[in-house]
């Protein structure tokens, strides 16, 4: 190995090490749920994107089964060439039906969906205008593209219309949201962003991950949460978190950009096609979620109970509906403390700072899932409280 290179990467992780730290992976035991296994204890899990409790739903797992049965594990192959299944199609057009678009097209993530839409959508004598909290997937897939970029400020709609007037010379625009922003948990503000595109003659991206399952009164997501279900121009998506988890993401739109994103979207051409049993606990967990609404109302329910209660115990927590539930501990390492205090009780939690999110915003993001106990849930606040003595001695 070259030495120079390993010298300049060993001083640069010495580097992180000393101030942000390092990341290392927690592994853990048993299927994903409400609780999961660390270190030989069973904690309660508040750290999953599994909002609906699909991930280890005996439907769920028993269609996934069937599957590798009857298809194997994978395709050894790329949809272009020998890798596609009927079930692939199949999912395709059921995420269309759920979203409301005229088609659907598979990605193995929404991050591979957000690197391929961008590129083959616009050319260089475009505009992209994105929201300055976007998903890394979103900001990597815009970098990739010869399109002229530009931010605006986090769901402000003032700065926005600046910058679309700005590129009015553009052949198209495109505004690009997140549907639900991870950190915060806020929904973006869809009826006035549509409105704004349409008198610009903008085009509207919103990635949907955090949303579809989870908002609607079918799960379609953002779009149906607010009545605007068919209205946005191009639509990402995750089958990895509400929708059983087992991965996979989606674009969804008319048949002409599904068309072209099919002839030249690299992520989809060049890499192996979904792996059936996954394309087919998807499946099960789409008709699971639109036919079973109560598991809406249950998370709805238990997040509005966590919020409440967490509320009372003096916690800063950031206001909202969805099941994101930041809870703020400003400062230095106090959001890590408090997050190893709550593993030490029992319940698993993650601290997020710099460079995550901005420095004096450091926090602890909390998922609730509509699989939550009443007991469970308790059991996180009573943890929360006897946490708060790290807060007394901050």
């Amino acid at each position: 190995m070259n030495a120079t290179l390993l010298d300049r990467l060993r001083t640069e992780l010495d580097e992180r090490r000393t101030t942000t730290g390092l990341r290392r992976d927690l592994v853990v035991s048993g299927a994903q749920g409400p609780t999961l296994g660390v270190g030989g204890e069973t904690l309660v899990n508040l750290a999953s994107n599994d909002y609906l409790g699909l991930a280890g739903d005996p439907e769920v797992l028993e269609s996934a089964r069937r599957a590798m049965r009857d298809m194997g594990l994978g395709v050894g192959a790329g949809r272009v060439l020998c890798g596609t299944r009927a079930i692939h199609g199949e999912l395709e057009a059921a995420i269309a039906e759920l979203v409301g678009t005229e088609d659907a097209l598979l990605y193995n993530s929404c991050f591979d969906a957000n690197l391929g839409v961008f590129d083959a959508l616009l050319g260089p004598d475009d505009a992209i205008l994105s929201d300055a909290l976007n998903h890394a997937s979103l900001i990597d897939g815009i970098r990739l593209t010869r399109a002229r970029r530009h931010v605006f400020a986090h769901a402000d709609l003032d700065d926005l219309e600046r910058r679309l007037a700005e590129c009015a010379d553009a052949r198209h625009r495109l505004i690009v949201t997140d549907g639900v922003f991870s950190m915060d948990g806020d929904v973006v503000a869809l009826p006035r962003l549509s409105e704004l595109a349409q008198r610009h003659d903008a085009a509207l991206v919103v990635d949907d991950s955090h949303a579809t399952g989870v908002l609607g009164a079918t799960g379609a997501g953002t779009a149906e949460h607010f009545g605007l279900k068919g209205r946005v121009d191009v639509l990402t998506g995750t089958l990895g978190k509400a929708l059983g988890g087992g991965g996979g993401g989606f674009v969804a739109g008319a048949h002409e950009v599904v068309e072209t994103l099919r002839q030249v979207s690299r992520p989809y051409i060049f890499t192996n096609a979904m792996a059936p049993p996954l394309a087919v606990a998807a499946l099960t967990a789409i008709r699971i979620a639109r036919g079973r609404p109560e598991l809406r109302e249950r998370l709805a329910a238990n997040t509005a109970w966590l919020r409440g209660a967490l509320h009372d115990l003096g916690y800063e927590v950031l206001p909202g509906e969805h099941p994101i539930i930041p809870v703020m501990l400003r400062g230095g390492s106090l959001a890590r403390d408090v997050a190893e205090a709550l593993r030490r009780e029992g319940v698993l939690v993650f601290a997020l700072s710099y460079p995550v999110v901005p420095a004096g915003e450091e926090r602890i993001r909390l998922q609730v899932s509509a699989s939550h106990t009443a007991g469970q849930l308790e059991r996180a606040v009573a943890a929360f409280d006897r946490a708060r003595v790290v807060l007394a001695g901050a």
